[in-house]
C-alpha cells in the first residue's frame, strides 16, 4: 500500500515505515503529524480520497539543512559578479501508518 500526499509545494509517494525529508514543518522532534493524502493505492485498487477518510500518521524525527546551493550572477563586460549560497531547511519524518479515519 502506498499514498501520495502534498506538503509545502511538493508531492511525496510514501508507504508505511518510510523516512522522508519534507520542507520544514513547525513541529518539534518527536511530535505526531497527520497528512491528508491525495491518492491511496492498495494492490489493484486506487482511491482518490475525495471524501477525506484516509489519513497518513507520521512522527517528526529531526530537523536539518540540505547541502548548500551556490547561485552565481554575472553581467558580461561590466565587472559585476555576485555569489550567493542557500541551504534549505527540512524536517525528517517517519511514516507510521496509512489508514482510514
Amino acid at each position: 500500500m502506498y499514498a501520495i500526499f502534498k506538503t509545502g509545494a511538493k508531492q511525496y509517494k510514501v508507504s508505511s515505515g518510510d523516512k522522508i525529508k519534507v520542507e520544514r514543518l513547525d513541529v518539534k522532534p518527536g511530535e505526531e503529524i497527520t497528512f491528508k493524502p491525495i491518492l491511496v493505492s492498495n494492490e489493484n485498487k486506487i482511491d482518490f480520497n475525495e471524501d477525506g477518510k484516509w489519513v497518513i500518521k507520521c512522527k517528526a524525527i529531526a530537523e536539518g539543512k540540505h547541502k548548500k546551493i551556490l547561485v552565481f550572477h554575472k553581467k558580461r563586460r561590466k565587472q559585476y559578479k555576485k555569489l550567493k549560497g542557500h541551504r534549505q531547511l527540512f524536517t525528517l519524518v517517519e511514516i507510521n501508518s496509512i489508514q482510514k479515519d
